[in-house]
This record gives C-alpha cells, structure tokens and sequence, in this order.
C-alpha cells in the first residue's frame, strides 16, 4: 500500500509510468514545492466567456465500498447501485482501482464529451477527498494527482492554486484544482483516466469519500451564443453558498447548471440548490437523479440521469457529487441576473465548484 506518491515518482523514471508534468518539460513534481493550504477558500469566479459553445464535463469517485476480503459488507453491491439510505460511513471503504497498474493504488475513467468541431478554450481538474478514515493520509500529497488521456500514458498534474484543506466532524478534507486547457484542447473527447487522488480507506462515523471533476469550456460556431461561467473555492455549506451573476438573457432561454460537492449522504434530507430570476419565485433544481431535499445524494448525473461513460459507473458513489442540472423553466421568463444557493444542514458537507451556460441576448 502506497501513501505518498514520492516512491511512485521514483519508480516512475525507470519507465514503468510516462511521468511528464504538463507545466514544464521533465519530472518536475518530485522536487516542486506543495501548494500552500488553506482551511477556507471563498468562492471566486474562475472562467468567464461570451461566445457560441458550452461546457462539458467528466467525473468519478476514487473511493467505494468493499465486496470482497474479510471487510466486505453483503449490502456493498445494493448500496452502489442506488440504495436510498446508503452512506460511507455505514462501510468499510477501499480504493478505485481500474487500471491494472501496480504503481497506482487508485485510478478511475470517465469520458469527456466535447462536439466535433469544437475548440476547448479551458479546462480545469478538481479533486478532493477525506484523508482521514481508518487510516490517516500525509497532506503533502494533496496537490498531486495523475492523469493519462484518452489513448496516453500517465502524466504528473501539479495543483496550480492555493489547496482547501480543512478537519472538521471526524473529516480531514481538501480540494486541489489545476488548469489543464492544453492537455484537453489537444487530446479532445474520450475517456479520461485520473489516478493517484489522495484519499484515505477504512471506515469512521464522518467516512471515507472523493473522487475528481474535469470541467472543460469550448467554443462551437454551430451553436447559440451563451454565457459561461465557472466558480470555484472550498467551505462547509452549513451556512449555504449563494452566487449573483449578472448574465443577460433571453425569455425561453436555455441553460445547464454544474455542481460539485463533497460528503453528500443518499436519504438525508436537508440539502437543496435553489435558483432564481429576480422575476418570479425562486425555484429549487430537480430531476430523477437528484431529489428537490437532498441534492447531495452521491450521484454524478447529467440532466436527469445518472451519467454514462464511466468505469466504475456506480449510480451512488457514497459521497461525491458532480451533477448537471437543466435550468429548464427557471428562465422561461427572461432576465439579466440568475441567483443560486445551495444550502446543506450539516457543517461536514463542502462545496467545491460550481459552474453555469445560458443562452445569451443578441
């Protein structure tokens, strides 16, 4: 078992991983300084556009329940494929691992869709986790992660901002980000692998969870001009998170929001994304996958489903969400401002990104 990836960097060179950190040429991330920490970061805007285009997105857990050894629970296959009421912390957890890759001890795909024709004009990876479960990961390793695109070998990621990281409930959270715009423009659609995400195993009351969000922005002549928006930060949503954005748009627009979050618990209620206008009521996000109450329900979802594409594909991931929500008849009216707030009735839940489309007027 593997819990600093400082072993694994010096195995790397000898060729068993293509370590090549896509900041600078060579094995930089062994000798590169940690990013400096902070245990709240508020939201900022990250990304903004004007253009014809939208935003895709990719997503995975690093973490799960066990099914097999002597720690394996007989409700594990159930609780990953949508038990209503199942959390981390019913489990003893254990890595992701989908590689087959001796010198990785975690590794999960999911596919990035971006339409033929398109250009990626941003890209940015978050991944976050709990370090502390049944046993306890070495923070240094926070701002480090792999990732090998769709048909390429493994590459060094190095967070390029400061990194969340805060203890509280039982919990030892972070979120670490970083722009990876040329890796993404270059390589394009398919399946993108992310490894190496600094998560903890075994089983506590607060529970092991994380996974990673690769958001990407693309410019597409063939369709409408929107709005792009992308926000991002680290806090516990105890006191809830709200976001004004002056963002003119037309009646009937058309518009997806994005969400990325931390700890959710499937069946506990108090959790809810709500959205408004500024002219009628405000309206709280719904869909199939993800109810009105608890919206932090350990999905990763499209509009109305559980997103497809991803290896493992459990529809509940025990404590990572990264959903996609159609803001459908929210903007019906029209307007020049969208307000959002999402609020959670625990201090141990944190919100991590957030990102918004809207047509816009012409």
């Amino acid at each position: 078992m593997r819990n600093s990836l400082r072993p694994l960097l010096r195995r790397a060179t000898v060729g068993v991983l293509t370590l090549a950190t896509i900041w600078a040429p060579g094995d930089a991330l062994a000798s590169a300084p940690p990013s400096p920490e902070a245990e709240r970061l508020a939201f900022a805007q990250r990304y903004k556009a004007l253009q014809h285009g939208g935003i895709v997105r990719a997503a995975n857990t690093s973490v799960s329940c066990r099914t097999t050894g002597e720690l394996a629970a007989p409700t594990c296959p159930a609780a990953r494929t949508g038990g209503r009421t199942a959390v981390n912390g019913d489990f003893n957890m254990f890595y992701v691992d989908v590689d087959r890759d001796p010198n990785t001890y975690n590794s999960s795909r999911a596919e990035l869709r971006v339409p033929e024709g398109a250009r990626v004009t941003y890209a940015r990876l978050y991944w976050g986790g709990n370090l502390r479960v049944g046993e306890q990961k070495p923070p240094k390793d926070n701002g480090r992660v792999l990732v090998a695109e769709p048909g390429g070998a493994y590459k060094a990621v190095l967070a390029d901002t400061v990194v969340g990281h805060r203890v509280a409930q039982g919990a030892d959270a972070f979120q670490a980000s970083a722009d990876v715009t040329k890796l993404v423009r270059a390589s394009g659609s398919g399946r993108y692998t992310v490894a190496q995400v600094n998560v903890a195993m075994g089983k506590s009351v607060a529970g092991a969870w994380g996974g990673w969000t690769l958001v990407a922005a693309y410019e597409n002549p063939k369709e409408p001009l929107r709005h792009l928006a992308l926000w991002d930060g680290f806090d516990t949503l105890k006191a809830g998170l709200g976001r004004k954005l002056r963002l003119p748009f037309p009646k009937k627009a058309t518009g997806r929001l994005g969400l990325v979050a931390y700890d959710g618990d499937r069946g506990r209620t108090g959790d809810s994304l709500i959205l408004s206008t500024g002219r009628r009521a405000s309206t709280v996000l719904t869909d199939t996958a993800n109810p009105r109450a608890d919206v932090l329900n350990s999905t990763i979802s499209e509009p109305g489903a559980v997103a497809a594409a991803r290896v493992p594909s459990y529809p509940n991931t025990l404590g990572y969400d990264s959903d996609v929500f159609d803001l459908g008849m929210a903007l019906r009216p029209g307007g020049d401002q969208l307000a959002l707030r999402l609020v959670s009735q625990r201090d141990a839940a944190w919100a991590g990104a957030l990102f918004v489309t809207v047509d816009a007027k012409k």
